[in-house]
């Protein structure tokens, strides 16, 4: 049986593929895709052997011959080669630059089809198969080295985490580097140039996760890669429309922090929110949205023609419309050192990461939504205990009937009701908690990793009153606005705001950061897949205005 990864084209195809590229032949073994390209070429062997190997060019992973090819997703983004490619002699290859590879993949659907499904299990393979790509050198009670650990996990980048607490390996390149702990966390590249305590931006840019675009006015910007961001992603740039999208951490939102997500249609035996974000990720990028990580909205203006963002990295973005999709974080337990244990004991995710760390342990579940459910049963398979922490005294009030039922079915999670975190106890690690039950008093669990899904927050706080919001912070759209709030302008003397146009003309707010929507995945997706036709509507008017 042939392995999906690695399809061959049909001659059909690859005459089809010829009218974007070029033929080379090769005399004497070359490197075609060094170690950190960001701009490397897309391969189909004609004839002969292309080779892709990890950082020791000599440890091959595997072969491509003829009528196969090269890649996998991080073509789409521009992020950095963690491979080498070498093509032996007496190879002829069919080389593509990633501009028209995309141009194919968008104008060709059955190249498309072929070409995505083996980039999407490669990519899946790398990473959960084999053992290399980027090391990282770090205590596994830092938080510094966790929220690395975090972005990169959520951001699908290969790489090998060596923990200084465990590791003879990590210890020998302190030593080797002349390093000592207080330079950690370091990054390692295949090529052995070390980064010390990297800032998120500089692991993006060197990864190839933050990349750069044109500087024009965009018809749509939208701030936030969650489904609803995602979504409107696919549809815009599906669309015709130049898109530009930008998220402060990974792709996903909250949605990327649920283990499985089982009641989402089409998937009936559940997916996990970081493959479902990975997977509109590579689809908006297919039909040519830019989307750059991490860029955090910092201030917003309105000239009156466009929008112009500032963002964190000191990138101005200009676009004639513009979309919040930041969504809502999860709130901090209100406990005053609760910082001193984020990374190392509290956490607002559960992933295989996380998973890892829980083996045999006894774990907390603070919240009673359906990330708090998804996060106890995921977990309930690694853990030796995992307890549901709850305020109230009804588990289903927030929460999915199916989770409840298979929480209230399993031996191994344990629902605790009128009950609070009212203390964290541990020197480096969360040791233990003290919890207070209602009429009961306090009590210590020996609880060592905490996760808390509980008052989600808008991420509203770069908006400074551009537009109007409610008393939380949540974005007001539509009808909910009130007259007052209007932006004055001709077209809102024209016509009321669109159901999830804002309070100026062309800003809209889908998902969970505006007021009164559903706080569930597919609606999150209906929202931002129904905001184009609105922005449709906008540009429209603005084109007949400036005509």
């Amino acid at each position: 049986m042939k392995d999906p990864r690695f399809p061959e084209l049909t001659q059909r195809q690859i005459n089809t593929l010829k009218a974007y590229g070029s033929t080379e032949s090769f005399d004497t073994e070359t490197v075609t895709i060094a170690l950190g390209d960001t701009q490397y070429d897309f391969f189909v062997v004609l004839g002969g052997t292309l080779t892709i190997a990890g950082a020791n060019s000599d440890d091959v992973i595997v072969e491509h011959h003829k009528n196969q090819f090269s890649g996998d997703s991080s073509m789409l983004s521009h992020r950095a080669s963690q491979f080498v490619a070498k093509a032996k002699v007496g190879t002829t290859l069919l080389r593509i630059s990633p501009a028209r590879l995309k141009e194919a993949i968008t104008k060709q659907s059955d190249i498309s089809d072929v070409l995505l499904n083996a980039f999407l299990l490669r990519q899946e393979a790398v990473l959960s198969n084999y053992t290399g790509g980027i090391k990282l050198v770090g205590s596994g009670n830092s938080k510094a080295t966790y929220t690395i650990r975090d972005f990169m996990d959520k951001n699908h980048i290969w790489y090998t985490f060596l923990d200084i607490d465990t590791s003879q390996e990590a210890k020998e390149l302190l030593a080797h580097f002349s390093l000592k702990e207080e330079a950690l966390p370091i990054l390692m590249n295949g090529e052995t140039s070390v980064c010390k305590q990297p800032t998120l931006e500089q692991l993006a840019r060197y990864t190839g996760v933050l990349m750069d675009f044109e500087d024009k006015v965009f018809d749509l910007l939208i701030i936030g890669a969650g489904p609803s961001g995602l979504a409107a992603s696919v549809y815009a740039a599906s669309e015709g429309l130049s898109v530009v999208t930008i998220d402060s951490n990974a792709p996903g939102g909250q949605a990327g922090k649920s283990s499985k997500i089982e009641n989402y249609l089409g998937f009936s035996t559940g997916i996990s929110g970081n493959d479902l974000a990975n997977r509109a990720y590579v689809q908006a990028q297919k039909f040519g949205c830019n989307i750059s990580i991490p860029h955090k909205a910092e201030k917003i203006q309105h000239t009156g023609d466009h929008f112009m963002l500032c963002a964190t990295n000191g990138k101005v973005i200009k676009s004639k419309a513009l979309m919040a999709a930041t969504g809502a974080n999860y709130s901090q337990l209100p406990l005053t050192d609760i910082e001193q244990y984020e990374g190392s004991g509290v956490y607002y995710s559960a992933t295989g990461m996380n998973a890892s760390s829980c083996k045999d342990e006894i774990v907390g579940v603070v919240g009673g939504g359906n990330s708090a459910g998804q996060a106890a049963l995921f977990l309930a398979a690694h853990a030796k205990e995992v307890h549901v922490i709850l305020r109230g005294g009804d588990l289903g009030a927030k929460m999915s009937d199916y989770l409840v039922q298979r929480i209230e079915a399993s031996e191994d999670v344990y629902v605790q009701l009128y009950t609070e975190v009212t203390e964290l106890r541990g020197d480096h690690h969360l040791e233990s908690v003290i919890l207070t039950k209602r009429g009961e008093g306090n009590s210590e669990k020996a609880i060592t990793n905490l996760f808390t899904f509980i008052g989600a927050k808008p991420c509203t706080e770069w908006l400074e009153d551009l537009v109007a919001t409610d008393e939380k912070g949540f974005i007001c759209t539509g009808p909910g606005i009130a007259e007052e709030d209007l932006y004055t302008c001709e077209i809102y003397r024209n016509r009321k705001p669109q159901s999830l146009e804002t309070s100026i003309p062309g800003f809209f707010a889908v998902g969970d950061v505006r007021k009164g929507s559903v706080k569930r995945v597919a609606s999150a997706v209906g929202e931002g897949s129904m905001a184009i036709s609105q922005v449709h509507q906008f540009l429209g008017e603005l084109n007949a205005k400036s005509n």
